[in-house]
């Protein structure tokens, strides 16, 4: 568990709408730097759509989102510096199908940061490495399979160097057998002290490797704390009755 003393996200008050659909109803949080936030709850519950907001893919319609100390909806702020600093992980991957393994993760630092093109498949291959497919940097997605293309999702998010990755219920859509080959990944990051928060309902690994659950229900967080004790004796019925049927 961290110790609370070096606050990178504080989300204060963060409303979000879709016509006259209110998705997120006032969320507060502080998420501290090397801190594994795992994010639960049931569908429709402003899961997804509060990953969304931190990394502007949507754009907050109230409240303020803060990233070391600075409101990241300010009219000048570079949005696409901003988004450098966020990794993002989707449930359906979002691979290039057109390209190799290895240009899927080399291109956004070739396009992005205008590395060299040695220098970018030099880096490129040294995630495929950790992720375990230096052997796949030929092949494309096609030939991969499900659990192969998430560590290729993984691989091309660390290929930026963020300062957050944020996982979208990065397993999800995986056959439960390949599961468990991306959440290992997801739990070296988190030993290597990467700044994560996970939208997931992998209890287990929510309980091993979280260093905070937090509960959502209705646009709310309804309850937050230590996994164990949010798992094992949630304070509040509606996060009684959801883990009841998780568990």
């Amino acid at each position: 568990m961290t110790n609370r003393k070096d606050v990178i996200i504080q989300v204060k008050g963060l409303k979000k709408n879709f016509g006259t659909l209110e998705v997120l109803k006032g969320v507060d949080m502080e998420i501290d730097r090397g801190e594994v936030v795992v994010v639960i709850g049931p569908s429709g519950s402003g899961k997804s759509t509060f990953l969304r907001c931190l990394n502007l893919l949507e754009t907050p319609t109230a409240g303020d989102i803060r990233f070391h100390g600075g409101s990241i909806l300010r009219k000048d702020m570079k949005l696409d510096m901003y988004r450098e600093k966020f990794g993002m992980v989707f449930q359906l991957f979002n691979l290039f199908d057109n390209l190799s393994v290895l240009d899927n993760v080399s291109i956004g630092p070739r396009k992005v940061k205008k590395a060299g093109k040695d220098e970018a498949d030099r880096r490129a291959m040294e995630l495929l490495k950790r992720v375990g497919l230096e052997d796949k940097a030929g092949s494309y997605p096609s030939q991969l399979s499900g659990g192969q293309k998430q560590r290729v999702a993984i691989a091309r998010t660390l290929a930026m160097d963020p300062e957050v990755i944020l996982f979208d219920e990065a397993t999800s859509a995986l056959d439960p057998e390949m599961v468990g080959e991306v959440l290992q990944i997801m739990r070296q990051l988190a030993e290597d002290g990467m700044t994560m928060v996970v939208v997931t309902h992998e209890m287990g690994f929510a309980r091993e490797v979280g260093d905070r659950v937090v509960f959502m229900d209705g646009g709310y967080v309804v309850e937050e704390g230590n996994p164990k004790d949010v798992i094992s004796g949630p304070q509040h019925k509606r996060t009684r009755d959801f883990l009841s049927k998780m568990l």
